[in-house]
């Protein structure tokens, strides 16, 4: 058993591809805790979608034995954390359940937005930082000019910066003695009723949802019944234990510990992040504070290609729904597509992540219609509902205000390119806020805009705009009444519900002649003419016309009277019009896919 004075727990925060998961592996082979033969690239990231895109999906915790120069012991329990801004939630509670962070900052790319996001989270959660200058052996390093910023974000002196390189594994020793003399040990009540804070969860279909758990008072071990605050279920503990990689049982966890317990809970939907877990026999009156509800912020419908699928997503999304509690589904049916379901997404990369394992691990060809986000419908009856998708939206007449969610966004740029992003903000009805400066040549903007625009193109056109320099982070801020439609797309006088979506009016008409213009080149030719409209309610603002087919029905005919001509004409004609009321038109998926590719400048 560990005292807690040689307890240290701390948390990696850093932007995308700043170097975590590689300082994670030189951690891992300094300590010892992984043999050399079992040692690979970033070895905390299981997912081969977190290998192949270099980013960190799915939080890992693992304990470390670091043995100082006097020859004491220190247990340090790393709490990896996911970097995107989709998982924003899931990095609080990770940064709650320690009491240090090593702040990463890559020597070239400099301060970026998640690295600014992560720690004021830190700062909130009273965290020790200790800021680390990564990748100074690249020939692109700014290690002034970075220390610089780091000192403006942090407010440190520039003596307390560690310079390192995870790769070559220089300044690794400094940061282990840096840990251990800044990072203050966690407290010792382990004499406390019993408070584990849940920080994160996976699925195993032996042993059920196995909740991932900090100890802040008390002692927990197998015997006891746990109580969870949040539901009020209990469930008798068989096991608890640390992570050295691998889950490794043991007899008990105290105050300050980092470890895992099995209770076989088979419902993932009973273990969320942030709850408190206490004691049936000694129970705690109080829960930890910070927990939140997680709520999907992007919605959108997963149809099989095939609909003899259908069974086979439904059963693919209740085993990713165990080991991810943030994704939301429900079965829908839609005229175009047929059967499929209605998902809620933390945002869109979780969207495109959930949609690849999908398709990966359980071999599905699936068609993705445009995503949504939640909008609020406020009723002439002075009713609220909640709207998150096209289909759902009450008739114009019934809707007195709509409201959309707002996102509060941070926007890190050279400042060369501040008038080309305020420029693409403004485009996407951005409302400006304020500009700081980072150091002399990197600003800050900051801008309040909907969600609804941020979640089809934004990302990649301010890619695009900075030269790819330029980092977002956002949060939800809170909903604003809108001036919003519902544009209508009809085909062959057929509205075709999937390609419906909720624009802004100012959008709306230009939103619609270009979707009419798009479905005229995707959509096949028939035998007769298929009009493709836009409407607004029940307005109809555009029209294109996929011409039909033509026989040349007269080509037998040589010489003789015009009479014999017209005759068959006519009974073309006819022959057309019986056609056009009974015909039905084949969509294709490329056609469906044509609202995502709409323009909306």
């Amino acid at each position: 058993m560990t005292e807690t004075s040689f307890i240290r727990n701390f948390c990696i925060i850093a932007h995308i591809d700043h170097g975590k998961s590689t300082l994670a592996d030189r951690l891992l082979e300094e300590t010892e805790t992984l043999k050399a033969k079992d040692m690979k690239d970033q070895v905390l990231d299981s997912m081969d979608l977190e290998r192949e895109r270099g980013i960190t999906i799915k939080s890992h915790p693992i304990q470390m034995k670091y043995v100082d120069s006097k020859k004491d012991i220190y247990t340090f329990n790393l709490i990896d954390t996911p970097g995107h801004v989709d998982f924003t939630y899931e990095v609080s509670r990770s940064l709650a359940a320690c009491e240090g962070a090593l702040l990463l900052v890559d020597a070239a790319q400099g301060v970026e937005a998640q690295t600014v996001s992560n720690t004021y989270l830190a700062i909130e959660n009273d965290l020790e930082i200790i800021p680390i200058i990564n990748k100074i052996d690249l020939p692109s390093a700014r290690t002034d000019e970075v220390a610089q910023q780091i000192v403006e974000l942090v407010g440190c002196s520039v003596d307390e910066i560690i310079y390192a390189s995870a790769k070559s594994g220089k300044g690794i020793i400094d940061i282990f003695s840096s840990i251990i003399e800044r990072i203050p040990p966690p407290q010792d009540r382990s004499n406390n009723p019993l408070r584990a804070m849940i920080f994160d969860s996976v699925h195993d279909k032996y042993k059920g949802a196995i909740p991932y758990v900090r100890i802040f008072d008390g002692v927990i071990k197998s015997g006891q019944t746990a109580k969870f605050f949040t539901h009020d279920k209990e469930y008798d503990i068989t096991e608890v234990g640390h992570f050295i990689l691998d889950q490794v049982p043991s007899k008990e966890l105290r105050s300050g510990d980092v470890g895992y317990l099995l209770a076989s809970i088979r419902d993932v939907s009973h273990i969320l992040p942030g709850d408190t877990i206490t004691s049936k026999d000694n129970p705690s009156k109080e829960p930890l504070e910070g927990f939140k509800d997680i709520k999907p912020m992007v919605f959108s419908g997963l149809y099989p290609t095939n609909s003899d699928d259908y069974d086979q997503l439904r059963i693919a999304l209740e085993k990713l729904k165990l080991n991810d509690a943030s994704l939301l589904f429900e079965p829908e049916t839609s005229e175009a597509l047929g059967f499929g379901f209605r998902c809620g997404f933390l945002g869109l990369l979780h969207m495109e992540i959930i949609q690849e394992r999908l398709e990966r691990e359980f071999d599905l060809s699936l068609v993705t219609t445009t995503p949504n986000v939640r909008y609020k419908v406020e009723l002439k009856n002075e009713t609220l509902v909640d709207v998150d998708t096209p289909a759902k939206m009450p008739l114009s007449g019934e809707i007195n205000k709509i409201y959309e969610p707002i996102v509060s966004a941070e926007i890190i740029t050279p400042k060369e390119y501040i008038g080309n992003i305020m420029t693409l903000c403004q485009k996407k009805r951005g409302k400006y806020k304020t500009t700081n400066y980072i150091s002399s040549d990197k600003a800050q903007l900051h801008y309040d805009l909907p969600l609804a625009e941020i979640i089809f193109d934004f990302y990649d056109k301010l890619k695009s705009t900075s030269r790819g320099y330029a980092s977002l982070d956002y949060n939800l801020k809170d909903y604003e009444i809108s001036d919003l439609k519902k544009l209508e797309i009809l085909i062959n006088n057929e509205p075709v519900d999937a390609l419906s979506i909720i624009t802004h009016s100012a959008d709306s008409y230009h939103r619609g002649v270009a979707l009419c213009s798009k479905l005229k080149e995707l959509i096949p030719r028939q035998m007769f003419d298929v009009p493709i409209q836009a409407a607004l309610g029940t307005k109809i603002i555009s029209r294109s016309t996929v011409k039909a087919l033509k026989k040349n029905v007269t080509a037998k005919c040589y010489g003789g009277d015009i009479t014999r001509k017209r005759k068959l004409w006519e009974k073309q004609k006819e022959g057309k019009k019986r056609m056009k009321s009974i015909g039905s038109v084949e969509i294709p998926q490329e056609a469906l896919l044509a609202v995502l590719q709409i323009d909306s400048e």
